[in-house]
Parts: structure tokens; C-alpha cells; sequence
């Protein structure tokens, strides 16, 4: 398993021959040059979306059809997304879990928000999720954007990640401090990349607090397009 870091809190990630965008940010991303999107992009075989703010979902749909790949999200949006945006879309839901020619992906809770701006204001897009990714005998664990919460506990236990990509940049979500909580209470990480940070001044720069208050935990910090190989 390749896990490949966009930037912010996109990633991409080769596994059982599937190559899956999670998230993909392109246009405008801070941390990921022009001239660095094809690489990104190349092969990709799905997209996974976690929820529909501009920073996670502005290139979904224009990338969708272009590489003529299904975007994997929860069952309302794509629903819509399925009838009006002409593109392929595989929708599930919380509790749920999808084959995605190989890997196996499986929809959890997120504390966050997913809406997107209309010329008539705020409009809600379905729900905030995060995911699970079994594959290659591995469980990874996707947060997407979201706060620290008790669902964590059964999560941790039921699915047992043993790798984690975890929102850590505070502000819209968890910190280092609040992640490295998490990963204390409720997981038994072999592994943590955290992400969603970096990207702006307003959120946090470095992960060093994290590695600190983990030190049974291998913390990666990630950077754009180099693969860490697990």
C-alpha cells in the first residue's frame, strides 16, 4: 500500500491495483503545484469524497468525468450527483461497506459539517463521513475532517486500524493535541499521518507535538507526492 499526500487533507492511494483519490483538491491547493496535478491524478481508478466543502469537493466532479472514474460517497449526495451531474457514483452509508474492485471501504461517522455556497445561500450536501480501507491485509483509517468523538471508541474497537490519516490541524478540526488524544483513548495506531494542516497560517505547521505524545506510534509527516510505502 502506497498512501501519497496532495496536500491539505487529499491523498492518494495505491492498493490491490486500485488507485484511489481521496478527497482530491487540484485547483487552488496551496501545498500542491500545477505542474504536480497530472502526477497526482495519473491512473486513478475512484475517487472518495468525505464531505462536500470547496476544499475537498471543488475538483470531484469536472475529475470524475474526465477520467471517467465513479466517485464513492455517501448515499445522498451522490444520489443527486448520479441523476443531474453526468457521472458514474457509488453510494452507500454510515454502517456501510463497498468492494471497490479489491479494496474494501467502509463508511464511519465524522463530527464536521458538509455544505456547499449557492447563489441562495448555504445549502447541506449530505453528511460528513470518514472511512475505513481494507486492503492487503491492512485497516486504515480515513478520518476526513471532523472533532473528536465518542464514536471513535467502538470504532477503534470493532475495526482495529492499525494506520491512521487523521485531521490535525485544528481550528475546523482536531489538533495535534486533540489528535494525539484520540489516538491514546480510542486507537492502537502502528501508524498516524496527520493532515489537514500546514496548508494556512490559521492551522497548525508542524506535527512535533503529536510524535511527542505518541511515542509508541510511528508519526509521518507527510510530504506532497512522496509515497510512504506500508
Amino acid at each position: 500500500m502506497k498512501i501519497i499526500w496532495l496536500g491539505h487533507g487529499s491523498f492518494r492511494i495505491e492498493t490491490a491495483g486500485q488507485v484511489l483519490l481521496v478527497d482530491p483538491w487540484l485547483t487552488g491547493n496551496p501545498m500542491l503545484r500545477d505542474d504536480q496535478h497530472e502526477a497526482a491524478i495519473a491512473g486513478a481508478t475512484h475517487i472518495i469524497l468525505t464531505h462536500a466543502h470547496f476544499d475537498h469537493v471543488i475538483d470531484v466532479l469536472a475529475l470524475a468525468r474526465r477520467l471517467t472514474v465513479p466517485i464513492v460517497g455517501q448515499y445522498d449526495l451522490m444520489g443527486i450527483w448520479g441523476e443531474t451531474e453526468d457521472v458514474t457514483t457509488i453510494g452507500f452509508n454510515k454502517g456501510g461497506t463497498v468492494n471497490l474492485d479489491g479494496p474494501n471501504l467502509a463508511m464511519v461517522p465524522a463530527s464536521h459539517s458538509s455544505t456547499f455556497a449557492t447563489q441562495d445561500g448555504l445549502r447541506t450536501a449530505g453528511s460528513e463521513v470518514g472511512y475505513m480501507l481494507m486492503s492487503e491485509g491492512k485497516t486504515l483509517y480515513i478520518s476526513g475532517d471532523t472533532g473528536l468523538m465518542a464514536d471513535m471508541d467502538w470504532m477503534g474497537d470493532y475495526y482495529k486500524p492499525e494506520i491512521g490519516i487523521l485531521s490535525a490541524g485544528g481550528h475546523f478540526t482536531m489538533d495535534m493535541a486533540q489528535t494525539a488524544y484520540a489516538a491514546k483513548r480510542y486507537f492502537k495506531f502502528k501508524t498516524l499521518i496527520p493532515c489537514h494542516y500546514r496548508t494556512f497560517p490559521i492551522l497548525e505547521q508542524s506535527a512535533e507535538k503529536l510524535a511527542e505524545a505518541l511515542p509508541d506510534v510511528t508519526v509521518i509527516e507527510p510530504q506532497v507526492l512522496e509515497a510512504i510505502t506500508l
